[in-house]
């Protein structure tokens, strides 16, 4: 399935977003409350517990703090309405200052007054302290109000007879003398200081503990939500760009897709025919292919959140590990009620249980739990859709799991005329920067057997080479894209300074090239241009590719046919033994080297596939690697097994060591051409070719010769 979604449109829900910033605001919010809502359902009971505590104790703590500020507040204002009365009088040092007795208003209501002198300091942020010095019959009486005692004490200021004696010194004012009589009188007071200065340092520490918690807990939950936390995260559909619409090809996958929708939004009407499983999807096929981008899709689609996860990542190295993270995800997913988790890369889960390590098999119980078909009808709209790149040719699925999975999904590679709407497609959104009237054929030809997203690396590889070489994109550039992309880095110094390598290599690959060229130009009937568009081969190279430790290589196209007929598979080996024979024809039998490794193993694996898979060559067809893959068998070739592959390995290298014999000038030819130009491209071997043997006919009909077959 192509992965192709449209960036530069913006969907109709970041269209609205963007016409309303307050909505996006509110998203953001909703965002990470459900964050917070998902982290929280799957934690265990102790953390839920001190989270929850720590929670209440924030607004409990600041609650506390503002009571007590608002009460310090009031005992403030209440001396500084005295201090609005402040005259000039000061605080009379020449007479002394005795200690009050009762209350300094049942003082002032039974003794005349000369004069009432309130010393006053602020303490912390707006509570003051306060002396009065209460002047009467040549001393000064010393009092220090409680909290109540100052309200009324303010509050009859206002109409006593003694109001206009009121007069109010900072502390601060106060000379060296003054403030030890005042330390003096500190000492004395020190048991009865009012409420509202002992609880001024009480607002003050829970004020910053409820600060310090606040602060405690953000962070706390900011390092979960971005650690541990970071690959359990749902996405909304809202977030998800582009939609069913923009894939390119494969309409059979996206029909599937479609009758998963119908089959979601009206459950209802299946469930009176008796559907009414559980949305058990299956995903499986090369990578590549769109797995993950359609699941996003049929999200946005539905209107459903989705999680995200590779079950490569569920495994802890412990037991129990998979399934405590599996059972977090259905935490999550049953908060949520409706959406999709999406699990990746879970080949390994499809496995057969009874495995070396007991915590794979906890995992994929767990998650046949999970998948089970009995389940509350709130578990029953939460889709569950996993994705892998299982084989079942090659890998045998557990059947337990395969029965969980209702709808099954297989994709494939795109075919012919998809893999050039895809690269159409990619081009076109970047239509500026490519050339008019591009011809594909070529792309689409060597591309075959790749996925979407090769395809689209293509694209966007030709488009850096684009602008690095200042220049728009075009055929060429594709090409060398495509080189770059499938064949991988290639650079030249390595064969540079070492010419016998070079030829060994050059040798070795026209012997490749000039076996597949004989039997194509046979079908062809000597028709170029047949050859020329049949032909697997788009270049050959002397320079070193890094990625397959290759000293040359031969970049090709993928055939067409699905179905290998006998001879098929004869001339493919007869291909690759074609670089070991002409090496030997050219050095000898002791000159030979192991540049042909790699051919010889590909050979082995043919000639097992056809002898010991397919029974050719024998008298019955029977397949004896099944019984190997059983457990039934040897995993060893039995003797006749080999000695038939043996047989047609001398056979086939043979004829072909007979063929590139007759053709040893014109690959001498050949590997001088390529030592000169370091590459040449298949229509350039073949100009080649055709220039040689022209030379060749017209030399021999100026001595006389008889042109050979």
């Amino acid at each position: 399935m192509s992965d192709l979604s449209v960036s530069s449109t913006p969907t109709p829900e970041f269209g609205k977003n963007e016409e309303q910033p307050s909505g996006s605001l509110w998203l953001s919010i909703k965002k990470a409350a459900s964050r917070v809502s998902d982290w929280f359902v799957i934690q265990s009971t102790a953390v839920k517990l001190l989270v929850i505590a720590v929670a209440l104790m924030i607004p409990a703590t600041g609650i506390y703090s503002a009571v007590l500020m608002q009460k310090q507040a009031a005992v403030a204002e209440q001396v500084r309405a005295m201090a609005a009365n402040e005259g000039v009088a000061a605080f009379d040092e020449s007479k002394p200052v005795v200690f009050g007795t009762g209350s300094v208003l049942a003082f002032l209501q039974n003794n005349p007054v000369e004069r009432i002198t309130v010393i006053y300091k602020p303490l912390m942020w707006n509570v003051s302290e306060r002396f009065v010095l209460v002047e009467s019959a040549g001393k000064q009486y010393a009092y220090y109000p409680s909290d109540m005692e100052t309200k009324i004490f303010a509050d009859k200021a206002v109409s006593a007879p003694w109001a206009a004696k009121l007069s109010f010194v900072p502390r601060s004012d106060l000379n060296a003398a003054s403030l030890q009589l005042l330390e003096r009188l500190d000492q004395g007071f020190a048991g009865a200081r009012p409420q509202s200065e002992k609880d001024a340092w009480k607002a003050g520490v829970s004020g910053v503990l409820s600060a310090a918690l606040t602060l405690g807990l953000l962070g706390f939950l900011a390092f979960q939500l971005k650690g541990q936390f970071k690959s359990l995260k749902f996405i909304e559909p809202a977030q998800v760009n582009g939609s069913l619409h923009d894939l390119v090809g494969m309409d059979d996958i996206k029909a599937e897709v479609a009758q998963i929708k119908d089959q979601y939004q009206r459950r209802a009407e299946y469930a009176e025919y008796g559907i009414n499983k559980p949305f058990n999807v299956m995903f499986s096929g090369p990578a590549g292919t769109g797995k993950t981008k359609l699941a996003s899709y049929l999200a946005k689609e539905l209107n459903l959140p989705i999680l995200f996860h590779s079950a490569v990542n569920l495994e802890t190295g412990y037991v129990g590990g998979g399934a405590g993270t599996l059972s977090r995800i259905v935490a999550m997913a049953k908060r949520r009620k409706r959406c999709i988790v999406f699990l990746d890369e879970a080949q390994d889960l499809f496995m057969k249980r009874g495995g070396h390590r007991k915590f794979d098999d906890d995992t994929q119980n767990m998650l046949l739990a999970v998948l089970d078909g009995v389940r509350t009808k709130s578990d029953a709209e939460i889709i569950w859709i996993v994705a892998s790149n299982f084989n079942s040719e090659q890998m045998q699925m557990d059947e337990a799991m395969l029965r969980r999975f209702q709808m099954k999904v297989d994709f494939r590679l795109p075919n012919r005329e998809e893999r050039q709407a895809i690269i159409q497609h990619y081009l076109s959104q970047r239509a500026d920067k490519v050339l008019p009237d591009l011809d594909l054929r070529s792309m689409v030809e060597i591309t075959e057997g790749r996925s979407p997203a090769d395809l689209e690396t293509i694209v966007n590889q030709a488009g850096i080479t684009a602008v690095q070489a200042g220049m728009m994109i075009g055929a060429d550039t594709l090409m060398q894209a495509a080189e770059r992309v499938l064949v991988g880095n290639v650079n030249a110094n390595t064969t540079k300074e070492r010419e016998r390598d070079r030829r060994i290599i050059a040798i070795h690959e026209w012997g490749h090239f000039l076996v597949d060229f004989e039997a194509e130009r046979k079908k062809a009937g000597g028709d170029w241009d047949h050859v020329l568009a049949e032909m697997k081969t788009i270049k050959i190279s002397l320079k070193a590719n890094p990625r397959n430790n290759a000293l040359g290589f031969v970049f090709h196209k993928q055939g067409s046919n699905l179905l290998k007929t006998k001879s098929d598979i004869e001339h493919d080996v007869r291909v690759l033994l074609g670089g070991m024979a002409n090496e030997e024809l050219f050095f000898g039998e002791e000159g030979t080297t192991n540049g042909a490794h790699n051919d010889i193993t590909r050979v082995t694996k043919l000639l097992h596939h056809a002898v010991g898979e397919m029974g050719m060559y024998r008298k019955t067809r029977l397949n004896f690697g099944a019984l190997a893959n059983d457990g039934h068998g040897s995993k060893t070739l039995d003797e006749e097994t080999r000695s038939i592959m043996e047989a047609q390995s001398e056979r086939l290298y043979g004829e072909t060591k007979a063929m590139l014999s007759r053709l040893k000038p014109l690959t001498e030819h050949l590997a001088g051409k390529l030592m000169e130009r370091g590459e040449m491209s298949l229509r350039e071997a073949l100009h080649e070719i055709r220039s040689f043997e022209a030379a060749c006919y017209s030399f021999n009909n100026k001595v006389g010769l008889q042109p050979t077959a």
